[in-house]
């Protein structure tokens, strides 16, 4: 009975049971059949030179997977109680806190005599290609070759220099990298390969790996490394060989360096030169003498990590191009494998080979939505083009434009000829018509109208017209990286004056001074005074620039660890070029400068952004700047008043009532959400300010409201009045908004001579408010001087 309602109760969840364990069941068995070693090795295709594997690379070696031998460094923080609290000290880069190495640095040993020759060879071709680079000698030359980091030991003897080498390998760079790859001057590197061979292989091994050579003396078993075709030392090795160095040192001799490095390693570590490593093989050519390059074409030679000996760097530079042209050959080849593939597989795809647009593998055109997203072409001819950046509707075809389209016109015949040589050959008559437009999905894309000359293998020709098109695609996006830089550089900000700028030479004073001589910013300040050469020899009688020295003096006074220096120039066409040089030459060459003019605002955040943007031999900064309107535009026909200050809002016109529209909308855009009352007044009015505000603490925000003087309208109206414009009056923030929508309207249908009774007529009409000069508890009393 109980067993009956037992299972009574569980009989729904009893599929759910019978299926999880069958699913428990199953796992067990699979995982049994798939645990285990296996006799399968790991494959490795080696073709021209590239390293592809199949499953998965494992270190046996002590039993531990080799993928598992790098565990990250977490560095804990640990609060004293009894000790005052410090600032914990971060790393600069994650990878440095939780012990990420780089993965190879590579030493070229060089001498005196070969470092200006060789060494550049090898650091103008190969260098690049690795993270670090250096360049290992015993005594360094007279002058170094530039963009080399060149490390002199100060002693020419090889083992010496080998010694020194591993010693400052271990002692600098001990904990940066993973791997060392040392090789001789004379020696052409596939860096690419060496790279690819390095990141294949596990981290957390002894590996000595290179060509491997017998000693002198014929054993069997123990070999070294030969220097000049390159060799691998694991970080590991390195760290075990440091305590023996000085042992190996004393004790071994040997005149070849890498033979007696090979030794101390096999006597100190156990261990032999290797050139296969978990089937990954360090493959090598040895360069007989007068051998050219561009007709090797042997498997060796093409699959080779490191060419050796190389006699010369016009050698150097040979091999660098033959091995060049067979990595763009072999990606020609992938690239067109690809292709295939891709064209196979569309045929499976709903829209079968049509889905596949040329060229295979590229993003299809950009297909624009609208007719505003419509890409447009630009016509061409072999000397023309028909679309100009001043809009003109023809211009002559120069510079970039025509290099642009001879070299596609160029390609188009080259790739005609490829396509149909040898039954047909093409000869470039002149180009008929030309299109070109860019497509930000793909590329530069043309179409070319060609008159092409058909010669036959019988001789017969014809000339015939074809279309051709071609696309420039876009490369893969690269990250750039860049310098680190920080907020505390020192900014040196160049003000150049003239005689003509004086006036406002207080305004930027004032700006200066409240951000950044009051915020202790580190900036310096240069006056660059531009004399005209009439001035000039009056200096010593007027001085032109004697008031601003004057505002400089009193800056100086004010704040007395601040000196504010300032050059004389004596110049009729003054340029930024030229008074740059005259300013570069007083500063030390990594000075950052910032070229301002009277109407900048120096603040803070700019002068950051100057900081962050601009880097020493890196990159300029061209800041786009903010201003409403050029002094010379709006003073167009009147002297500036010296008076002028940064708070003032020029509109471009001086219509009184075009000034009141463009007041208004200034307002409500600007400063509409920050304030709630807007006091408007003419300037030959004088204001109680303690009266307006204390009027203004009284009144409800919330309100429309039009207050001030209120005047009748031309015409005796009784209800409807103004605010006269002379004594002030105030604007809520809420009528301003209410406002907004309107004043175009008032301006187009409101004509009046009066802004003030333009402004009140606009109110009346749209808001249906008149002024009123008494409310709730405030009334305004004004005071008319006859």
């Amino acid at each position: 009975m109980r067993l009956s309602s037992f299972l009574a109760v569980f009989r729904p969840a009893l599929p759910l049971i019978l299926g999880l364990s069958l699913g428990c069941s199953l796992s067990l068995l699979m995982v049994s059949w798939t645990q285990g070693e296996t006799d399968e090795a790991c494959g490795d295709e080696l073709g021209n030179g590239r390293l592809i594997h199949s499953g998965h690379i494992r270190d046996v070696q002590n039993g531990q997977d080799g993928n598992e031998d790098f565990q990250p460094r977490v560095v804990p923080y640990h609060k004293d109680p009894n000790k005052p609290h410090k600032k914990v000290l971060r790393t600069r880069y994650i990878h440095t806190e939780l012990g990420i190495r780089e993965r190879l640095l590579v030493g070229i040993l060089s001498s005196r005599a070969t470092l200006n020759t060789l060494g550049v060879a090898v650091n103008k071709t190969v260098a690049h290609h690795f993270h670090c680079t250096f360049f290992f000698t015993g005594l360094r030359s007279t002058k170094a070759p530039h963009g080399m980091a060149v490390v002199a030991h100060g002693d020419d003897r090889p083992v010496w220099l080998m010694y020194e080498t591993i010693r400052h390998l271990h002692q600098h760079h001990g904990n940066e990298y993973d791997w060392f790859y040392l090789a001789q001057d004379d020696a052409y590197t596939q860096a690419e390969r060496v790279v690819e061979l390095v990141n294949h292989l596990s981290a957390g091994q002894d590996m000595y790996m290179g060509r491997a050579e017998e000693f002198i003396g014929g054993e069997e078993r123990a070999r070294y490394c030969h220097g000049g075709y390159g060799y691998l030392l694991s970080r590991s090795l390195l760290a075990r060989l440091q305590p023996h160095l000085d042992s190996c040192r004393n004790d071994i001799l040997s005149v070849r360096p890498d033979e007696w490095l090979g030794r101390c390693i096999i006597d100190y570590l156990g261990l032999s030169c290797v050139e296969k490593h978990q089937e990954m093989t360090y493959r090598y050519f040895e360069l007989q003498k007068n051998v050219d390059p561009e007709r090797e074409d042997s498997a060796q030679f093409k699959n080779a990590f490191a060419v050796h000996p190389v006699s010369e760097p016009a050698l150097m530079y040979r091999l660098h191009k033959r091995y060049n042209q067979i990595e763009l050959d072999w990606t020609y080849a992938q690239i067109q494998q690809l292709q295939n593939q891709i064209n196979n597989i569309s045929e499976l795809t709903p829209e079968g080979k049509a889905g596949a647009t040329w060229p295979i593998g590229i993003n299809p055109p950009f297909r624009p939505k609208t007719r505003f997203e419509v890409i447009n072409w630009e016509y061409f001819t072999e000397e023309h083009i028909y679309s100009c950046a001043d809009s003109s509707p023809k211009c002559e075809l120069r510079g970039a434009d025509r290099a642009d389209v001879n070299s596609v016109l160029e390609t188009a015949v080259g790739r005609l000829n490829e396509r149909y040589q040898p039954q047909l050959r093409f000869r470039k008559r002149h180009l008929l018509n030309g299109y070109r437009r860019f497509d930000p999905t793909r590329g530069m894309e043309y179409v070319l109208d060609l008159a092409l000359e058909a010669l036959t293998q019988k001789g017969h020709s014809q000339v015939i017209a074809k279309r051709v098109s071609l696309l420039k695609p876009l490369s893969a996006v690269e990250i750039i990286p860049m310098p680190y830089v920080t907020e505390a550089t020192r900014v040196q900000v160049i003000l150049p004056v003239t005689a003509h700028d004086q006036d406002f030479v207080g305004n930027f004073l004032d700006m200066y001074v409240m951000n950044a001589l009051d915020t202790h910013d580190n900036a310096l300040l240069t006056f660059l005074f531009v004399y005209d050469p009439f001035d000039a020899q009056r200096v010593s009688q007027t001085d032109v620039f004697a008031g601003v020295k004057a505002m400089i003096g009193e800056v100086e006074k004010r704040y007395g660890d601040v000196k504010i220096p300032w050059i004389s120039v004596k110049t009729e066409v003054p340029s930024q070029v030229k008074l740059m040089d005259i300013i570069s030459k007083k500063h030390p060459v990594d000075t950052l400068f910032l070229l301002a003019s009277v109407w900048t605002e120096v603040n803070a955040d700019f002068l950051n952004r100057c900081r962050m943007n601009a880097i020493s031999n890196w990159q300029v900064f061209f800041p786009i700047h903010f201003q409403e309107y050029s002094p010379s535009l709006v003073y167009r026909d009147q002297q500036p008043s010296a008076a002028s200050s940064f708070a003032s809002v020029a509109h471009g016109d001086d219509r009184p009532v075009w000034l009141m529209y463009e007041t208004i909308r200034h307002l409500h855009q600007h400063h509409g959400n920050e304030y709630d009352w807007f006091y408007l007044a003419q300037d030959d009015a004088y204001t109680q300010a303690e009266r307006v505000v204390e009027l203004v603490n009284h009144l409800s925000a919330g309100q429309d409201m039009y207050m001030g003087r209120a005047e009748e309208f031309i015409g005796g109206e009784e209800r409807a009045r103004y605010c006269h414009g002379g004594y002030g009056y105030l604007l809520s923030r809420s009528l301003l908004a209410r406002l907004q929508p309107h004043l175009d309207s008032c301006r187009n249908d409101i004509l009046s001579v009066r802004p003030d009774e333009w402004l009140g007529r606009c109110i009346i009409d749209y808001l249906g408010l008149s002024c009123v000069e008494k409310h709730q508890v405030g009334k305004c009393f004004f005071f008319n001087r006859m």
